[in-house]
Order: structure tokens, then C-alpha cells, then sequence
């Protein structure tokens, strides 16, 4: 069963809410947490692996055959489950919209926020 696309946004919302959460990875290191970007694209994977789930999307860049891959990093396995999330939330192919904290290094990664489903 697939969730609902609100659900899935308020269980990616309150697993990534909590200060603490960055302080044991030092994800603040890593993606700056004074920013954010939106990211649409395509699920091209999904890694349900400890300590924390990756999605990689694939989005079209300023010109029309131009692809850009993106690594987003989101919370635990366990906080996501407990958020509601289950692991066939999110399959390759789907199309989804992700508010993320940016890598510092300017690559196409980020800590992810909220993730929805974009509408049909």
C-alpha cells in the first residue's frame, strides 16, 4: 500500500525536524543547514541501509537533454518507519519534490527535509 502523498510528506517532515539528529553525524559539516533548495525529478534508487536512507533522483538540468544526478541523504531507516514511511514509499520511476539542506562543497547532494510525490 502506498501512502498518500501528505503522509509522506508529514513523516519526512517530523523525522527531520530534530536538531539533535545532525549533532551525532555532523551532518552541519557536511550540508549547510542556513539554506535549503527544491529538487524535482525521478527516483532513480533508494538505499534503505543504516545509518541513514539515500534517494537518488535524477532532474533535468537548464538545457533539455541536460540530466543531473542527486544524492540526498534522509534520516534513519527506524525514524523513517516510525514516521510512517514504509520501504516501497518511494520506488524508481516515481516523480518527486524534495526540500533539502545543500552540500557545502556545491555538489548535488543534500540532507532531505520533505519529500512529496508530485501530483499527477
Amino acid at each position: 500500500m502506498r501512502l498518500s502523498r501528505s503522509a509522506l510528506l508529514l513523516a519526512t517532515a517530523w523525522v527531520g525536524t530534530g536538531e539533535p539528529a545532525f549533532a551525532h553525524h555532523a551532518l552541519a559539516v557536511q550540508y549547510d543547514l542556513n539554506r535549503s533548495v527544491v529538487v524535482s525529478g525521478t527516483v532513480t534508487k533508494v538505499e534503505w541501509t543504516n545509518p541513514h536512507v539515500r534517494l537518488y533522483l535524477d532532474t533535468t538540468g537548464s538545457r533539455e537533454n541536460d540530466v543531473m544526478h542527486w544524492q540526498l541523504e534522509m534520516a534513519s531507516p527506524n525514524l523513517l518507519v516510525l514516521g510512517g514511511l514504509k520501504i516501497d514509499s518511494l520506488r524508481r520511476g516515481d516523480q518527486v519534490t524534495v526540500s533539502a539542506n545543500p552540500a557545502r562543497d556545491g555538489s548535488n547532494q543534500g540532507y532531505a527535509r520533505k519529500v512529496s510525490h508530485a501530483a499527477h
